[in-house]
């Protein structure tokens, strides 16, 4: 969880995956699994947490709170926009897509 503990701490100085999942009561698998869900909303139409929490079966109350300790609206977009660099299926996007595809049940045959 390397590489989303350094895009949080961008965001958000001292937050990590483990110093997040603590604040919200998740896991930490929980949490790389919203943030990647809350980044993947983000860029598409309607509420982004409640996009979010479809996607994930989080609760929305649990991910406003992960939206509010990274640092709000303003720092999503800018994990968004992280996560979107490198184009389609490459850069972190595509690593942490391919990861939380497996928590979303997206690797089923």
């Amino acid at each position: 969880m390397g590489m989303l503990d350094g895009l949080l701490g961008q965001l958000a100085g001292n937050i990590d995956v483990a110093n997040l999942a603590s604040k919200v009561g998740l896991s930490e698998e929980q949490v790389e699994m919203a943030m990647t869900a809350l980044g993947q909303a983000h860029t598409e139409p309607g509420d982004t947490v409640e996009t979010a929490a479809a996607n994930t079966g989080l609760s929305a109350d649990v991910l406003q709170q992960v939206v509010g300790h990274i640092g709000g609206e303003g720092s999503l977009g800018r994990f968004a926009e992280m996560l979107q660099q490198g184009g389609e299926g490459g850069g972190i996007m595509g690593q942490l897509g391919g990861l939380a595809s497996g928590l979303f049940g997206g690797n089923k045959a």
